[in-house]
């Protein structure tokens, strides 16, 4: 892991007495702190849509962004190749010339797939037990696999549940067969759940937690993990990390992320974590609720902003 650069998490210091929680600043929009950053990975699901369309405020702070020449790599965990998000993005509004990069956790997972030069899939075999949805299924493309059942199966892909009427017991069979066979599972989606269009689903990381608990082996792509930091860190092409800021909605994955690379991060509160935090679609997020969350969670956004709006 890189050297923890200079935090500027000074900038937004609060005192608190030490039996409270120490409070998070909060930022009416993304314009009170641009300046100080010349690059950004925004997350997709839960800052800049919900999974059917954009967010009121998110395309137009973008486009406010990449007007001051800012960097944007927008980083998703979604199970699937970069470019089908990018197309996906595209056909609910977030046109490509927004962003500089999109990376997936489901690309990283294909390339290591492909190219098997990572030791630990070069022993993989390459049979297949896939647990997902079929639209999830071109992460299988291109890729000298054989899918069968879990029985005859090398190592489970796991990209997440079909809908919200799935649930982890529906994938139970799967996951025990394959924790009692010793086979390992990778996860290509590490979050818990998402909303998608005020409806929670559960994710691939779901069932990730349930095969761990079963003894089975996980082997985790996406966010919190470093390795799809440091390829936006690539792709940015900046050298100064402390001069790159992360925007997400989920305390687990994206501000654990931003903190475990040593970067800036700032929280939006009207995503995952709204009902949670009891807030006001459009309002800041109650201060201590907040910082309860923060304490819960023991990680601590260096911001936090109701949306992501400019």
């Amino acid at each position: 892991m890189p050297s923890r650069p200079r935090r500027s998490t000074a900038l937004f210091a609060v005192a608190m007495p030490d039996a409270v929680p120490p409070a998070v600043p909060t930022l009416a929009g993304l314009s009170e702190v641009a300046d100080r950053y010349d690059g950004f990975i925004v997350d997709l699901w839960g800052v800049l849509h919900d999974g059917i369309t954009p967010y009121p405020g998110a395309v137009d702070c973008l486009g406010q962004l990449k007007r001051r020449g800012k960097r944007i790599a927008l980083l998703s965990n979604a199970p699937r190749r970069a470019e089908a998000v990018a197309e996906r993005c595209a056909e609910i509004g977030i046109a490509p010339d927004l962003y500089d990069h999109l990376v997936t956790s489901g690309e990283e997972v294909w390339r290591h797939l492909k190219e098997r030069t990572d030791p630990w899939y070069a022993r993989l075999g390459r049979r297949v037990c896939h647990l997902g949805p079929a639209r999830d299924r071109g992460l299988l493309d291109g890729l000298d696999l054989e899918e069968t059942p879990v029985g005859a199966a090398d190592f489970i892909l796991a990209t997440g549940l079909d809908g919200p009427a799935e649930g982890v017991a529906d994938y139970e069979p799967a996951l025990e067969g394959g924790a009692a066979r010793r086979i390992p599972l990778i996860c290509a989606n590490p979050d818990l759940e998402v909303v998608r269009g005020g409806v929670r689903e559960l994710c691939a990381g779901a069932l990730a937690a349930r095969f761990a608990e079963l003894g089975g082996e996980v082997r985790y792509h996406g966010k919190p993990y470093p390795s799809v930091y440091e390829t936006c860190f690539e792709r940015l092409g900046l050298a100064d990390k402390g001069r790159i800021l992360a925007v997400g909605d989920s305390l687990r994955t994206d501000i654990a992320g931003a903190n475990g690379v040593g970067i800036d991060s700032v929280l939006v509160t009207g995503g995952i974590h709204a009902e949670e935090l009891a807030a006001v679609p459009g309002a800041a997020a109650d201060p201590l609720r907040l910082a309860e969350a923060c304490a819960r969670a023991k990680q601590r956004p260096t911001a936090s902003m109701p949306a992501f709006t400019w």
